[in-house]
């Protein structure tokens, strides 16, 4: 048997343990929060109630499985946030060989950054972006109908729109690793800029539920200012290389 050999059956032996720790580590989130769905679905349709999107009769469902498999569904993404740190550094400690010492410092210096961005975009969506959103669409018209809204639907809505935005606020952190390993620069940002400024406003039309510009300025608002701050770290970076 070779060197070779050995050395490619020692790397899947490492990824199937990366493997297992992270399913591990996705279930026992998983069983936390299932324990606290109706937590997470009250909490989940509070901006629509807080603004008075909707009458008191409350969320519905007209499937004999929706409610079940929405408490299953709240569960496992719950769980995936809980384990995302654990799955994170997992990913890392499975890459890191490959990579040289100072993209190993860079990488695991800015994965609590990570976290940390991505429950800022979380937030931002949940305070600022849903309740503006779903108070248009679920005043919109009630002249003619009434809104019932499903609890499917309004789980759905607002796990997509929290997780799209959580992601659109990595951007500062990417931009960082990019520059520091040589990537990107300031210069080359700027002249980028003016194609993310439209950018920015398509990729508010796709994040957004809503056709209204007001909505989707609160997207691309936050998405200009990212990449400026972004901007900002490759040129600090730049002046200290």
């Amino acid at each position: 048997m070779t060197s070779k050999e050995i050395t490619l059956r020692d790397h899947f032996k490492e990824l199937r343990k990366r493997l297992l720790i992270c399913v591990l580590s996705v279930l026992v989130g998983t069983a936390v929060c299932f324990s606290f769905w109706q937590d997470i679905v009250l909490l989940l349709e509070q901006p629509a109630r807080f603004y008075g999107a909707y009458s008191e009769q409350g969320l519905i469902f007209t499937e004999v499985t929706e409610l079940l498999s929405t408490s299953f569904k709240v569960s496992i993404l719950g769980g995936f946030v809980l384990a995302f740190p654990i799955v994170a550094y997992q990913i890392l400690r499975f890459v890191a060989p490959g990579l040289s010492t100072k993209e190993k410092i860079y990488l695991f210096t800015m994965l609590p950054f990570s976290v940390l961005f991505f429950g800022l975009g979380v937030a931002f969506a949940y305070f600022v972006l849903t309740p503006s959103a779903l108070h248009f669409l679920l005043t919109f018209g009630t002249e003619v109908a009434t809104p019932f809204i499903k609890v499917s639907n309004i789980v759905g809505l607002m796990v997509r729109l929290l997780f799209w935005m959580g992601l659109c606020f990595q951007m500062p952190v990417i931009i960082f690793i990019l520059a520091n390993i040589g990537l990107v620069t300031y210069k080359g940002l700027s002249r980028f800029r003016k194609y993310w400024l439209v950018l920015s406003f398509v990729l508010a039309a796709i994040i957004t539920p809503t056709f209204d510009p007001i909505n989707q300025l609160i997207v691309a608002v936050p998405l200009m200012i990212l990449y400026e701050f972004g901007a900002v770290l490759a040129l600090l970076i730049g002046l200290k290389k």
